[in-house]
């Protein structure tokens, strides 16, 4: 995933960043004013620290001296986390990093202030008023003042203890957000860590113990505190030296383009000229510079090394060290020869030193999502660290679900199954490793790569299933190996030297163009995520060049794993309640591939490029609409998994599922149910029913759909989904007899479409005439119903059905809708 802390935009500074002096004077004066004291005699017998910042240790009061040399000189600060709450919910995970500002210290009378500065409006000129102006125009903030303790020849001492002694994490925002109540930083059970203070040449590192005083009442806190009342986490305060900004002849900042595939950090420059933007865009890259320039490929002066986490067990270890140095040979292609490489990190090393890129292995309660982040100069975009937090038990989760569909642990099955659910672990463990330090050297999601095949790590790939030649699971080959020809592309585009100026410009225009000519399909978060996106392309977790094919394929997957699926799923020592967490994967395998189906239904392709590659033919401007005959395949696929037929379990499924053993209970990776401890096959056919109809009836989708018909009366209108939606639904003929239960497991899926489509009525993101559209579907919804009463427990749902409709439409207000019908997570996989 993309950084969960974004980077604020800081100021393309002019001036080069002064060192701060080291040392202290050996000269001491009689205690007088604190201004005038000298610094000898405040840090008398403490542990000194020489640095970027001076820091003294005062182990025994349990404080933290600074002497700041320079002021009104800026500086990055961050935060991180050495210890956390271990909830992914909450998200406060060990090692995550958080903003990254731009500060600087000011004196005022006798304190010292740091202050950030507000680095989204800058003014890049040579003009000193010109960029006062701007400055002027804009507040800053003021973080934290302390009294100065003693000053000599400039330099100023000041007790930083109550600075990091505050919540500068966000810890308690957090919390509240996450709805587990008012916490915060009780000082009496807080202390400043003294004896970790460490400063180094261009960074200091500080930190502390804060204990939070809460509630403890919310149900996370409650998961995972030893007592949720009395939070106790460390907080770690990086204080870094701006990098140096380069001459003309050195290492540039390169501007960003939509098609880089990468990301970038902006602020808005009054000092451009008048018919420029003032909107100014950086590629984020770290910096990496070739010993000899001149050579097609050559060595680097510095290379970009990352390091494991030794937390990591094997075999983990060696394969996030694989996967993450899959990147090597993108370097190497793009004319950089040993210039990436990761390694274990050294014993001893404190793997929150910013200094350090680090791929971190945590440990939650629950599983959830890994990140990277990119700590950036955002002056340049060039990348300080990189940082990159795994979650261990997604591994856990890959081989529940290859378990699920192999049934490896029967008496009959071969005796290498059960090792090819690891191998399946492992082989996504690798692919995982690689797709989150690639946001961390600068590379956003590609979702379209998965039309590609192995196009790239930065989609977020789905286990490659299918059946083999007798009919079983195959997952032989379920994840890539290797960066793939995007990967490649991103790599030399963001890192690649091409010289400065027009030369560059001219470069990396033939390389867009080069791309687009290979079909390397681009298409990222903000068009991949809402339920209702529009681009067919840009789909999380689908796979496979044919979205219809692959429906059909994973849909014959799905078919014999629950035909196959018995207590061959779980391992002998397991207790049997198991069966139905691991039946959820298997009854909603469709689940990301049904949302590339609904992405054809009002679908258009559009590119991320500019207005230059237009007019030069590089690209193309304007929406692409799906045509018309794929989008009715697509109504017809999602439609028909609304059927019994499709939604009910076989009979070998219902007659295994039983209820948690004593010691255990439900979570949330169970299906719901209102039949008390008992499986409960409605509420597994309503979960069903609720995943597919949250894409296939977006409000936006039938928006679409709707002006699409209106430009073309080819395409599929809205009365034209909703039809074939109820003709397969409410209004279809009797199931066969040989669907187990299949009368009321239609009846299930009946009454969530029908809540499902009046509940469009009252979201108020309809265009009116889209929703008189759906409100006349519904009329003669009702109309039908009345006319056809049909027989026993089809007969009682068809009258209350009808009822339920003309009074809705007569008073919204009057009737309650059913929403929200809760499907158990699918993401991360």
């Amino acid at each position: 995933m993309r950084p969960a802390s974004a980077v604020a935009p800081l100021l393309l500074a002019a001036a080069m960043v002064a060192a701060f002096p080291r040392g202290a004077s050996a000269a001491e004066a009689s205690p007088g004013p604190a201004t005038a004291r000298q610094v000898a005699d405040v840090t008398r017998g403490l542990q000194s620290q020489p640095g970027f910042i001076d820091v003294w240790r005062d182990t025994t009061k349990g404080r933290v001296l600074l002497s700041v040399g320079v002021l009104e000189q800026p500086f990055l600060l961050v935060s991180s986390l050495p210890y956390a709450l271990g909830s992914n919910d909450v998200g406060l995970d060990r090692a995550q990093s958080g903003e990254m500002r731009m500060v600087h210290f000011e004196k005022h009378g006798g304190k010292l202030f740091l202050v950030q500065e507000n680095t989204a409006y800058v003014a890049n000129s040579a003009d000193r008023d010109e960029r006062a102006a701007v400055r002027e125009s804009f507040s800053n903030s003021v973080l934290w003042s302390g009294d100065i303790l003693a000053s000599d020849n400039q330099r100023h001492v000041v007790d930083f203890s109550s600075f990091l002694l505050a919540d500068r994490h966000g810890i308690a925002a957090r919390l509240a957000g996450a709805k587990q109540g008012s916490y915060a930083v009780d000082l009496s059970r807080s202390a400043v860590l003294a004896g970790e203070a460490k400063a180094f040449p261009d960074n200091v590192e500080l930190e502390s113990l804060l204990t939070f005083a809460g509630p403890g009442q919310g149900d996370f806190v409650r998961q995972v505190g030893a007592d949720p009342a009395s939070l106790s986490m460390r907080q770690r305060i990086s204080m870094v030296r701006l990098p140096k900004l380069e001459n003309a002849g050195g290492w540039q900042p390169r501007v960003y383009h939509p098609y880089s595939g990468g990301f970038d950090t902006s602020y808005f420059d009054f000092a451009t000229p008048l018919a420029s933007s003032i909107d100014v865009h950086w590629q984020v890259r770290h910096k990496l510079e070739k010993t000899d320039p001149a050579a097609a490929v050559s060595t680097v002066r510095k290379p970009i090394v990352y390091y494991v986490d030794r937390g990591a067990p094997e075999p983990v270890r060696s394969a996030l060290i694989e996967g993450a140095s899959w990147w090597a040979s993108a370097f190497e292609k793009a004319g950089f020869k040993d210039a990436y490489r990761v390694e274990l990190l050294p014993e001893g090393v404190d793997a929150q030193d910013i200094r350090y890129n680090v791929i971190t292995w945590v440990h939650r309660a629950t599983r959830g999502w890994s990140y990277g982040n990119a700590l950036t100069d955002p002056r340049t975009g060039q990348i300080l660290r990189g940082a990159v937090t795994l979650g261990s038990q997604r591994v856990r989760q890959d081989i529940l679900i290859a378990e699920a569909l192999l049934a490896p642990y029967g008496s009959n099955a071969p005796a290498d199954r059960a090792k090819l659910a690891e191998q399946m672990a492992l082989a996504r463990l690798r692919q995982l490793a690689a797709h989150e330090v690639g946001h961390t050297l600068g590379f956003a999601h590609n979702f379209a790569a998965s039309r590609m095949g192995n196009g790239s790590v930065m989609d977020y790939p789905h286990p490659i299933l299918k059946l083999n030649a007798q009919g079983e699971v195959d997952l032989s080959n379920a994840y890539g190996v290797g960066v793939g020809p995007w990967d490649d592309y991103i790599v030399n585009y963001i890192y690649g030297d091409f010289g400065h100026g027009a030369q560059e410009a001219a470069a990396l225009a033939q390389l867009r163009a080069g791309a687009r000519a290979a079909g390397l399909l681009y298409s990222s978060d903000q068009d991949a995520r809402a339920p209702g996106a529009s681009h067919p392309d840009g789909v999380l977790w689908d796979f496979g060049p044919d979205t219809l094919k692959t429906w059909d394929q994973l849909g014959a997957v799905r078919q014999r794993a629950l035909q196959t699926f018995s207590t061959d799923v779980l391992p002998d020592a397991r207790q049997i309640g198991e069966l139905e967490a691991r039946l959820v994967p298997v009854y909603l395998l469709q689940r990301y591939q049904g949302e590339a189906v609904a992405r054809l239904i009002g679908g258009g392709e559009f590119d991320y490029t500019s207005a230059g590659d237009v007019k030069a033919g590089i690209a193309k401007a304007g929406v692409r609409v799906t045509p018309a005959a794929v989008q009715r395949q697509a109504i017809s696929r999602l439609t028909d998994a609304l059927r019994a037929e499709y939604l009910a379990l076989p009979p070998n499924v219902l007659d295994v599922l039983t209820p948690p053993a004593v010691g255990y209970e439900r979570n949330r990776e169970y299906f719901l149910t209102r039949m008390d401890s008992v499986a409960d096959a409605l509420s597994i056919t309503e979960a069903g029913a609720a995943q597919t109809l949250g894409f296939l009836l977006d409000a936006g989708r039938l928006n679409r759909l709707a002006w699409q018909h209106a430009r073309d009366a080819q395409q599929p209108g809205v009365p034209e989904l909703l039809s074939q939606l109820l003709d397969k639904t409410w209004r279809r003929a009797a199931i066969p007899a040989s669907v187990t239960g299949g009368e009321a497991v239609q009846l299930s899926a009946n009454w969530v479409v029908l809540d499902s489509v009046l509940g469009l009525l009252g979201t108020g993101k309809l265009h009116p005439q889209v929703a008189a559209e759906v409100r006349q579907s519904a009329v003669e919804l009702a109309q039908w119903l009345q006319k056809n009463p049909g027989k026993g427990t089809t007969a009682a749902s068809r009258q209350q059905a009808a009822s339920h409709i003309v009074a809705y439409l007569k008073d919204p207000q009057s009737v309650k809708l059913r929403s929200g019908w809760p499907v158990p997570p699918g993401a991360p996989i």
